[in-house]
């Protein structure tokens, strides 16, 4: 094999099973259906997935133990706190999942399942129809939950569909070295990022990795995350032009804690 070969292969075992997606859709529709039942008519404007499933970049548990569906939940009221909202979501949990783990990271309220974790959003509309959700201290703030989905999509497509799984290696890295930066802000990113030219997924994942710099705003131990990856790339790079692929491709298993 060869570090690009490792690549693909991680890249393409980095997506949910049908398996997964199958399991994923029922835990949802059953979620749908207790909510249904939980709150009297008129009391939820709308609820859905946000976010990563929604996107296609969410990785399947077995390499991202914090891999989350995004829901919203908006309420037609709009005139109580952000904690009222809260409350209102963890007493639901509480009642219809019992007998799973449930506690508040706000400003969200999770519900982990034994294949799934939910992050449950409350949210209402102002009065020009704009989302809002708590913004963690207490207050509201203005969200479009799914307005990057298509700038997402259309980086992908240009880029003969390498954005996407370059995302998902690029989470993985994240989620082996204990996730030293924002999963959302790792993808708006990449997407940023210029690369054109690029031939495939080693050169698309290590152009990623050019581009990532140790910062000031940045914990020591996030800034020595950075600097490994980055000497890891340089290695990789070094043993090829060696003509060493095999020990490339060991060297570029580091990235991943493996």
């Amino acid at each position: 094999m060869s570090a690009l070969t490792f690549l693909e292969d991680t890249a393409r075992n980095a997506v949910l099973t049908a398996a997964e997606r199958l399991s994923i859709n029922t835990s949802v529709s059953a979620l749908q259906s207790r909510m249904m039942l939980q709150f009297p008519p008129g009391v939820i404007r709308e609820h859905f997935r946000f976010g990563s499933s929604t996107r296609d970049t969410i990785l399947p548990r077995s390499l991202d133990e914090h891999s989350d569906i995004d829901y919203m939940v908006v309420f037609k009221e709009g005139n109580a706190t952000p904690q009222t909202y809260l409350n209102r979501l963890k007493r639901f949990v509480e009642e219809r999942y019992g007998s799973s783990e449930i506690y508040q990271s706000s400003p969200t309220i999770v519900l982990d399942l034994n294949h799934i974790k939910f992050e449950l959003v409350p949210a209402t509309t102002n009065l020009f129809g704009q989302y809002q959700i708590p913004n963690g201290a207490g207050g509201w703030m203005i969200t479009n939950p799914n307005d990057f989905n298509a700038t997402l999509e259309a980086k992908n497509q240009s880029h003969n569909s390498l954005i996407r799984p370059t995302i998902r290696l690029f989470k993985f890295w994240n989620a082996a070295n204990g996730y030293p930066l924002s999963s959302f802000l790792m993808e708006q990113w990449v997407c940023g990022l210029n690369l054109w030219w690029l031939k495939n997924q080693k050169d698309y994942l290590f152009t990623v990795f050019d581009a990532l710099h140790t910062l000031p705003k940045y914990s020591q131990a996030v800034n020595g995350k950075i600097a490994r990856a980055k000497a890891i790339v340089a290695n990789v790079r070094q043993y090829e032009r060696d003509s060493a692929p095999t020990v490339a491709e060991v060297e570029v298993k580091k990235l991943f804690c493996l």
